[in-house]
């Protein structure tokens, strides 16, 4: 089996370029593909191979300025589901467009996977699924707002367009791994909003840590490599039917 690292930390790096060479040259010492984004406001990615070698990559991140907390989740796939390596330098790690966001200093209190359902359950809590209209037609909890957005780029348009319909509520956000709501609810403090909380860890640390049996979760979670999507305890699940 390969394992398979779902990444990312907000965090202040002064010159993500000098860390790409490096990052590159270790990753293919230890034969680990996938997907890295560098940018000012820190790193996020997916990367597979075997467990040394994930673990030899992740502990050069976790040395990064700002990274010894790095958020992971990991998963298993019977292949390799990524054909390289690609380390990208980038304005920001999870485009927003948004100027002025500090995620690192502004996200929103978490919800602990275990603590998620008494949340969602109250009818005073608006959960807010804040990944785009694809993902969330593979699966989403149950009652969840879909902004039915293309792109997380066009969030904060529809944010400010449907503002006034969750006024006086607890709004609860969720992504795939945790950097959308995480930034999203940055946002959402920077438009005023004192109110709100994230999904630690996001949809994937839910399904990991949720019994099924428990579980508010409907239908699968697309994931952005060749396993297509995964459910419950993040066993691949592939194409919708």
């Amino acid at each position: 089996m390969i394992q398979v690292a779902a990444l990312y930390r907000f965090a202040p790096f002064d010159d993500p370029a000098a860390l790409r060479q490096p990052l590159i040259d270790l990753c293919a010492a230890q034969g680990v593909k996938g997907t890295v984004l560098l940018a000012r406001e820190g790193v996020n990615g997916t990367i597979a191979g075997s467990g040394d070698g994930v673990a030899a990559v992740l502990g050069h991140i976790r040395a990064l300025p700002g990274c010894a907390e790095l958020d992971v989740k990991y998963s298993a796939a019977a292949a390799m589901p990524f054909k390289r390596l690609k380390v990208r330098l980038k304005k920001e790690i999870v485009t927003m467009k948004v100027a002025g966001l500090d995620p690192a200093r502004d996200a929103a209190p978490y919800v602990d996977p275990a603590d998620w359902n008494a949340l969602v359950d109250n009818p005073e809590t608006v959960l807010i699924d804040t990944r785009n209209g694809f993902e969330v037609g593979y699966g989403s909890f149950a009652g969840a707002v879909d902004p039915a957005t293309n792109s997380f780029g066009e969030f904060p348009d529809w944010w400010r367009a449907n503002a006034a319909r969750f006024a006086g509520k607890r709004v609860a956000m969720f992504c795939t791994g945790g950097i959308r709501c995480e930034k999203s609810t940055a946002f959402l403090r920077h438009e005023g909003v004192e109110d709100v909380v994230h999904l630690k860890g996001g949809i994937l640390a839910y399904l990991e840590q949720v019994p099924a049996e428990e579980s508010r979760w409907q239908g699968s979670c697309f994931v952005f490599d060749e396993r297509v999507s995964v459910g419950h305890g993040l066993v691949e699940v592939g194409e919708k039917e």
